[in-house]
């Protein structure tokens, strides 16, 4: 059965690779999904041959990351960077004094965040951000959820032991949807896709970070004894194992060619999925590079050349104010048309009225519009030589535009809110949207104008009231028909059968996104059961905090928000969550915290099994911990406050003894593997981790592990 596993994981991460890398897929969606089907169900059939690279790992877990600060092999230098083309030519003068004949590597610099991967024996082991250059966050899990990732290298003339360095990037497509559903749930969108990169790669629940469909692209292998003369050679090694390269590299043997190549990507980059600021040029021979040498912060065989931000000057017209599904006002700039990367630009965002009175913006100013992220249109300065006689400061507005009523600012934001969410049809008209989006009711055929048409026709006042449409009512409305409405009443009805969790999600909870409807589900079971919940109660709940817990607490003494749910109720929507097949009532009432990594188990299938045996799993120990499952690597925090509370410590074997019904004596702490600390946890400094010392002999490629 090992054998069938084993195949299918590798049919399944060709196939991974051939769709996300090559995006040349041999088989559609349906065969891909019965594999993966078929692959977790014997996983689940035969726990013991369990790998944390098997590609049903890409979905993630909701289990807690605890990001251990660990030591790079290899320290990740920065490089020097140049927005001048002069500059540029002297780097080449330079080089050809030492160097003579010489060849680049001209390679686009992309602007997400740097990784190192590590892998043995053909394996990621590994996955650290860049940190401060010496030491990193170890996001391993995390990384194992980006698909242009391998978990497994493809081939076999690999070398047993090295790292590649390259980018986590956060493609635009992804960063707008994600940019969207923040502003839907009340949460401050990003300000470009390299801090949406960041911050993903950074989430504790590695179900999340995969959600966010990131990307990752290499461009440096690193280790001893690395079988290359190039760096263009190792990189298409690299690709031959199942990395992604990039295809916009090119080997330059002239100033001229690295000038032409900087001028096309100057203007091309408009048209590439994903966000970059610039071109890195670099020695090609490892030879030519170790002779060459480094400064003390950058080597010297190597430059960035960053391409001017692109911007315009146009004059601001006025300033409308939208209105939110969760009442945020947005003021948004009306500017005389001015193009701009390759579009033509209208509309600009302003943010808030803090940001407004920081660059003090007036009507009618010659302002600075850049594209933040080379998506969203920004204004960034204004032309005080060209502002008008007369001009006034900007008053931002004190009611709402659609509603009249006074605007709120709330305690540590920068928005204003509109705090009538019953009467204010911008945010009716939203929560509709939003309820009937794909990943909530996924009511087919409702778009955003229907709903507007719905409601101005009077047929529609709230979500509840969907359920209460019929045929007759839609027939006449412009655009729809017989077809639309019957296709439409259809999808809600069969919108009765979306799960607790996905309801939770729909009916709009500021802050309330899908992963937080999903952990409050878990762990109320039921609506009853989280309307009765005091928000101390709440926040005891696994990544729910005050703030959260708060808003979902006002959510349920609202009025019209308990009409509305006794409506949904009685139109047959799901408000419980579906029970789980329980195995035993070993574990009734027991709640347990899992901590570190398993021989055995998953920690996912940990957490599976506690609740089939009647526990309850605890993000964080505390002291109505019962147990506190300890594998490898616990971290010591966990570890501390558990032997402080005097909290009852079992390793995986102790887990498998109480589910089977067999005794199990007091656990002795000194036999867990602990962790290293983070710098943060301790004054002394950490350990290091693989100390490994570079040859003299050998071509020091090492440091070619650049943030690009």
């Amino acid at each position: 059965m090992r054998q069938k596993i084993e195949q299918l994981r590798e049919q399944i991460n060709d196939h991974n690779y051939r769709y996300y890398v090559l995006n040349d897929p041999l088989i559609g969606d349906y065969e891909f999904d019965a594999l993966l089907r078929e692959l977790q169900e014997l996983e689940k059939a035969y726990p013991e041959f369990d790998d944390p690279n098997s590609p049903t790992h890409r979905v993630g877990s909701d289990a807690t990351n605890e990001f251990r600060t660990v030591e790079h092999r290899y320290p990740m230098l920065s490089l020097s960077n140049t927005y001048s083309l002069d500059e540029l030519h002297e780097f080449d003068v330079r080089i050809r004094k030492e160097v003579e004949p010489v060849e680049y590597v001209c390679e686009l610099k992309f602007d997400g965040t740097a990784i190192s991967l590590t892998y043995q024996d053909g394996r990621l082991s590994q996955a650290v951000t860049r940190g401060d250059g010496t030491r990193g966050d170890d996001v391993t899990a995390n990384v194992r959820t980006i698909r242009t990732v391998p978990l497994r290298l493809a081939g076999d003339d690999y070398p047993s032991f090295f790292e590649i360095r390259g980018e986590v990037l956060m493609p635009f497509r992804s960063f707008e949807r994600l940019n969207r559903e923040r502003e839907d749930i009340g949460e401050t969108p990003f300000a470009n896709p390299r801090n949406a990169a960041a911050g993903s790669l950074k989430q504790q629940s590695s179900a999340e970070t995969a959600r966010r469909e990131l990307d990752c692209t290499l461009y440096a292998l690193v280790g001893d004894k690395l079988p290359f003369e190039t760096h263009y050679e190792s990189l298409q090694a690299a690709r031959r194992w199942g990395f992604k390269v990039s295809d916009q590299i090119s080997l330059c043997r002239s100033i001229d060619e690295i000038d032409a190549f900087i001028r096309h990507w100057d203007k091309a980059r408009y048209d590439l999925p994903f966000a970059t600021d610039g071109v890195v040029i670099k020695v090609n021979r490892f030879a030519d590079q170790n002779r060459l040498g480094y400064t003390a912060k950058a080597p010297r065989w190597a430059v960035a050349y960053k391409f001017k931000a692109e911007q315009a000057r146009t004059r601001l017209l006025s300033v409308d104010f939208q209105v939110g599904r969760t009442g945020a006002v947005t003021p948004v700039a009306n500017l005389d048309p001015v193009p701009l990367a390759g579009t033509t630009v209208k509309r600009a965002s302003l943010h808030n009225a803090e940001q407004i009175a920081l660059l003090d913006i007036r009507l009618g100013d010659m302002v600075y519009v850049e594209k933040g992220g080379e998506i969203i249109p920004k204004i960034t300065g204004v032309d005080l030589s060209e502002r008008p006689a007369g001009s006034e400061p900007f008053k931002f507005i004190t009611h709402c535009p659609e509603c009249g009523t006074e605007l709120v600012k709330y305690e540590g934001e920068a928005r204003h809110y509109c705090p009538n969410p019953s009467h204010c049809p911008p945010q009716i008209v939203g929560r509709i949207v939003h309820f009937i989006s794909r990943k909530a009711m996924n009511i087919d055929g409702l778009g955003e104008e229907t709903v507007q048409l719905l409601y101005d026709s009077g047929l529609v006042a709230d979500i509840a009231d969907l359920y209460r449409l019929k045929r007759e009512d839609l027939v006449d409305l412009p655009r729809l028909g017989e077809k639309s409405a019957d296709n439409i009443l259809n999808s809600i009805r069969e919108s009765l059968n979306v799960p607790f969790h996905r309801v939770l999600f729909a009916i709009g909870i500021r802050f309330v996104g899908e992963t937080t409807a999903k952990t409050l589900a878990a762990q109320f079971k039921s609506l009853d059961a989280l309307a009765a919940a005091t928000p101390e109660e709440l926040a005891t709940a696994e990544d729910i905090g005050e703030r959260i817990a708060v808003s979902v607490r006002d959510y349920f003494l609202d009025p019209a928000n308990l009409d509305i749910l006794e409506r949904l109720k009685a139109s047959g929507l799901h408000f419980e969550a579906g029970e789980s097949a329980r195995l035993s009532d070993r574990l009734d009432g027991k709640k347990i915290v899992i901590s570190g990594t398993f021989e055995r188990h998953s920690r996912d299938q940990l957490k599976q099994l506690i609740e089939a045996h009647g526990g309850k799993n605890q993000g964080a120990v505390s002291s109505n911990t019962d147990y506190l499952l300890a594998g490898n690597n616990i971290g010591p925090a966990k570890l501390t406050k558990a032997n402080k509370l005097g909290v009852k410590i079992i390793g995986e074997a102790d887990f498998e003894r109480i589910i089977a019904g067999e005794a199990v004596g007091e656990k002795e702490h000194d036999e867990i593997p602990v962790a290293e600390q983070s710098s943060s946890e301790k004054k002394e400094e950490p350990s290091i981790i693989g100390k490994t010392k570079i040859p003299s002999d050998f071509p020091d490629i090492s440091k070619d592990n650049l943030e690009k």
